[in-house]
């Protein structure tokens, strides 16, 4: 094959049998489907007939890893190229020797006499391996396991049986010399190792090679001899009683001629395994003699064709600790055998053994019996049992041990609830500073060095801004976090305001979540209400010695003031506010905060803040602006009047204010400010602030809510690959096979009873009630904007929706993986936006026109890095069915596509066409996507026949859909799983992965993660 390929790429070549000058012919579209794909389809196919549904044995017909390994070993260049039909390969059992028929003959009349089409009629030898359901593969998979536990069984049963029944007598010469009877055990239990060898690979032994079966046949061999050699040396060694332990090894230098034959054909029989030893503890060395050509008959001896871990070997450290740990396991279960199951026993073994039989009460069981060896056997199989057992029980012990002290030491669990989440929370944005945004501390490092050169008061407001800019774009991730579980119905919009944290404001702290700050501000103002003291210092103190207070407190105040002074539209009313202001700042500075106003009156100034702001939030219909008028006047009366000392001394400073007349001041405000979403959301958050006590430490309730938000904030103090730039990450795909299960649930479907009267939604309400009033909560304010003539369709598609997340459908899987997509965009955002775009928030920066160019870029780069790719294998039959379900599986498809304009579907389409008059049934893979209102095809590519036909339904839908993904990673999703928004956030971290080395060897190609069962509570569904 390489010369012909050579031929063809030069246009000159001479077949080795001789021939004239081969050109390449020419080739239409088709050819390589023809010539190449179609004929080894075709073999696929029959073997696939061959195995009768999977009832034929494994041995009469080839699969997929056999056809596999064919082309990875040298013989697939025996095919030529163009490929022979008559190559072996091709051969099928059904065909026969085929004799010519007349007509041949007729036709070859004078001419050389035909070759005849010869097909051996035997059934093509499958590769390297045949199945053999025994349980001797019991024995042959783990044979190293029981031939240590066997030795280590026999060592401890002779020194047990020893007078001195402790291990100094291992240091006996008679005792050692029992010991060393291991070796002939050893070698009967190799001997059955090469037996089994043969015996179940029998059926592979047509299609070995002669170095494979020159091997088997030696190994055989030399354990036969092994098995007669050691048995003959060690009984001819007892006859010489000088051989003891420390004498074999002080005097075998120069007392060699007195060794017995049994000594140096145990040294030799351990030479292999020495070399075993050897090449494990030194990695290097053995990678080379896996490479090398001229060493390469050692590990042909030790490894088999079939042996699949060549060239990955972990490194040295690794190796080390995996070796100190079976070695820890494997002295305390031999430890634990030897001194609590067999030395316990030895004693009584050895009494009943010497006890005559007819002394033994139960000899009448057995009449005829002469010797105790069935009451040695019935006592000592237990014990046997067990031990070869327990070391699964010495694993599961040292496992966690050691687990969780790696664990400790990767910081896993280091949030496991809310209240250590509350604790540790200030920590939160700098792990997902340090792990989640590329290069962070490199550029924060960068600036700060470079801000070294201007003065102290510029540093500090550089390193101010990149604090801020910091919480900023955490916020971003964290809030979009928050509204993926609301729009997900796990909380509801109160917990979802208690989570959000402020994108920016004018407030000179932190802010954090409100859920953090409960009873913040009623403590405090508990604490000043209650102090009897005259020193500012004090109170202060005790408020700053709790972060959270001290940034409720100071936010509380200058929120406040903002909303109130851009509420104020008359010059006046903000001059006193100002003032107002002025005097509480001046107060604190000068440390007479307490002597210039009344701390017992802040209670009541709180009741009527709680109020004023409530009118402020009521809804449309409940808006009142008298009384939003009349509950500010109150707030400045008791401000003025009842905490400040001097607080008359500023009306009276103002511009036309009159004594006793505050009624008639603060009447005039912007009323439109209430229609503002970021100034109402400031409202918000201070109305929080106020009202929100000891209910915000429950938040949030739903468990699964609390599951994940623990789970991400831990998982921002483990290790992780840093995150590349969105630009420089890894492109990747996600494939989902889909056959006809459920895309979205009917109407029909959630209404219907089983025969308990119990239907889908019902069972679904009782099991998820929080999420279900959450549900009703969300969808009030849409169903109400809604016309009314379209409420309860609309309504019933939303419960439909509601339904099928919690269930095992297409729709769950495709919302789930979307999230991809959706992270991947805030990233960009987050990368590309300037400082002032990211102050203003994700969510709104649609509203400024300079920042929607940030918008566009991202989900452009977004869609180059992310495909998804959903393999709906009878998608075409259910576009063409009258079946009422095929229709409703077609239609939610489409409005998936339509809803996800980055899905793309791929399925089988058959078609019936002529061709050179006959009617074939044709075949092509066709990757759809969502147009205006209907699908548009984007390529379609033809088979050589149904890839249905070749193998199992769900790989072979996932075959013909790869070639329409991209990038260089593949993520395969089966059809029942789910994702996360903030999980979804970690891919390019975990991207990563496969351009790190491991053991600084080389790349990993497969990455398995953790699977999350998501349906667990709805499984029933």
């Amino acid at each position: 094959m390489a010369n012909k390929v050579y031929g063809i790429l030069n246009s000159n070549v001479h077949p080795v049998s001789g021939g004239d000058t081969y050109e390449a012919a020419d080739h239409d579209e088709e050819s390589f489907l023809k010539e190449v794909i179609s004929p080894i389809y075709q073999v696929l196919l029959k073997e696939v007939k061959r195995s009768k549904g999977g009832k034929a044995s494994h041995s009469r017909w080839r699969n997929y890893d056999d056809l596999n390994e064919y082309f990875w070993s040298d013989r697939c260049f025996r095919l030529g190229w163009p490929m022979d039909p008559k190559a072996d390969f091709f051969r099928h059992s059904e065909d026969v020797i085929q004799p010519a028929t007349e007509r041949d003959n007729q036709a070859t009349a004078g001419k050389t006499k035909p070759e005849t089409n010869f097909v051996e009629d035997q059934t093509k030898p499958k590769t390297n391996f045949v199945e053999v359901r025994t349980f001797l593969h019991l024995y042959r998979s783990f044979n190293r396991m029981w031939i240590f536990f066997i030795l280590s069984f026999q060592v401890m049963l002779i020194i047990a049986w020893s007078p001195s029944r402790s291990l100094a007598a291992f240091f006996d010469a008679n005792i050692f010399r029992r010991v060393l009877s291991i070796f002939v055990t050893y070698s009967f239990l190799n001997f059955l190792q090469a037996t089994l060898d043969i015996i179940l690979a029998w059926n592979t032994w047509k299609n070995l090679t002669f170095n494979q079966i020159l091997r088997n046949i030696l190994k055989f061999a030399v354990a036969l001899v092994w098995a007669v050699v050691l048995p003959i040396g060690y009984f001819s060694s007892l006859q010489n009683s000088t051989t003891g332990f420390a004498k074999f090894f002080s005097s075998l230098a120069w007392d060699w001629m007195n060794r017995s034959f049994y000594n140096y054909a145990v040294l030799l029989y351990l030479i292999p395994n020495s070399v075993s030893v050897v090449l494990l503890c030194l990695p290097p060395l053995r990678r080379c003699i896996e490479r090398s050509n001229r060493i390469s008959f050692l590990m042909w001896w030790a490894q088999p064709k079939t042996f699949v871990g060549r060239g990955m070997d972990a490194d040295i450290f690794s190796l080390l600790k995996y070796t100190a740990f079976w070695i820890m396991v494997l002295i305390c279960k031999l430890a634990f055998s030897f001194y609590v199951e067999i030395l316990p026993l030895v004693g009584p073994t050895k009494l009943i053994m010497e006890t005559p039989i007819d002394k033994l009460q139960w000899h009448e069981l057995f009449p005829n019996g002469t010797y105790n060896v069935g009451i040695v056997i019935a006592i000592w199989a237990p014990i046997v049992l067990v031990y070869f057992m327990d070391v699964q029980i010495w694993f599961a012990i040292f496992s966690t041990l050691f687990g969780a002290i790696y664990g400790a030491f990767s910081r896993l669990g280091e949030i496991r609830t809310l209240g250590m989440l509350r604790f540790k929370f200030q920590a939160v944005p700098l792990g997902f500073n340090r792990c989640l945004l590329p290069l962070a501390k490199k550029d924060l490092d960068s600036k700060i060095k470079a801000s070294n050169f201007v003065g102290p008061p510029q540093l500090l407001r550089q390193k101010n801004l990149l604090h801020w800019k910091t919480i900023a774009e955490f916020s971003q991730v964290w809030n979009e976090f928050i509204y993926s579980m609301r729009m997900e119905d796990l909380i509801s919009n109160r917990d979802r305001d208690l989570l959000l944290v402020p994108y920016s404001s004018g407030v000179s702290v932190v802010q954090w979540p409100p859920f953090l700050l409960a009873s913040k501000i009623p403590i405090a103002l508990d604490m000043a209400k209650d102090f009897k003291g005259k020193d500012d210092d004090y109170l202060f103190r005790k408020i700053t010695s709790d972060d959270y207070m001290h940034s409720a407190v100071i936010e509380c105040y200058e929120t406040l003031r903002d909303i109130i002074y851009a509420l104020l539209e008359d010059e006046s009313d903000r001059m006193i506010l100002r003032n107002i202001c002025y005097e509480v700042e001046q107060s604190i500075e000068q440390n007479r905060f307490i002597n210039r106003f009344k701390m017992s009156e802040l209670p009541q100034l709180s009741e009527k803040l709680k109020k004023f702001l409530k009118f402020l939030l009521a809804e449309r219909d409940y808006f009142s602006e008298p009384l939003i008028i009349n509950a500010l006047q109150n707030i400045m009366e008791i401000i003025m009047q009842d905490i400040m000392v001097d607080g008359l001394k500023i009306l009276e400073g103002a511009h036309h204010a009159q004594y006793g007349k505050i009624e008639q001041r603060f009447e005039r405000l912007a009323f439109q400010l209430t229609l503002n979403k970021s100034w109402k959301e400031k409202v918000v958050r201070l109305h929080l602030l106020l009202t929100v006590k000891e209910s915000a430490i429950d938040v949030p309730q739903n468990l699964e809510a609390r599951r994940r938000i623990t789970f991400f904030a831990n998982s921002l103090f483990m290790n992780m690959p840093k995150a590349p730039k969105v630009q420089n990450m890894l492109s990747f795909s996600v494939l989902t096979p889909y056959f006809k299960e459920d895309v979205l649930y009917s109407e029909d479907e959630l209404k219907k009873e089983n025969k308990d009267g119990i239907s889908t939604l019902f069972y679904l309400q009782k099991i998820y009630p929080d999420e279900w009033t959450n549900f009703l909560e969300r969808i009030k304010d849409v169903i109400k904007e809604s016309k009314e003539e379209n409420r309860e369709k609309e309504k019933m598609d939303f419960i439909r929706h509601w339904v099928s997340y919690r269930g095992q459908t297409l729709a769950r899987t495709v919302r789930g993986m979307m999230y991809y997509k959706q992270a991947l965009e805030l990233q960009c955002f987050l990368e590309f936006a300037d400082d002032e775009a990211i102050f203003d928030g994700y969510r709104n920066f649609e509203i400024f026109e300079d920042h929607k160019v940030f918008k566009d870029r991202a989900q452009a780069l977004a869609n180059l890095k992310f495909t998804y790719v959903v393999s709906c294998q009878v998608y075409g039959n259910q576009k063409k069915s009258d079946d009422a379900r095929d229709r409703s599986c077609y239609i939610n498809i489409l409005n998936l596509m339509l809803t996800y304009p980055s899905l793309r579907v791929a399925y089988i389409d058959e078609r019936e066409e002529k061709i050179n008059g006959k009617s074939q049934k044709l075949y092509y893979s066709v990757l759809v996507k969502g147009g205006e209102k209907l699908d548009e095809e984007i390529y379609r590519i033809k088979l050589p026949g149904s890839p249905i036909d070749i193998g199992e339904g769900t790989p072979e839908n996932q075959n013909h859909a790869i070639i329409f993904t991209r990038g260089e990673a593949l993520q395969t999703i089966d059809m029942n799983q789910d994702n996360y928004f903030e999980e979804a956030f970690k891919m390019r971290n975990v991207l990563e992965e496969f351009l790190q080395p491991q053991h600084s060897q080389r790349k990993p190609t497969i990455l398995g993660l953790r699977e999350h069962i998501f349906t667990g509570r709805s499984v029933r569904l």
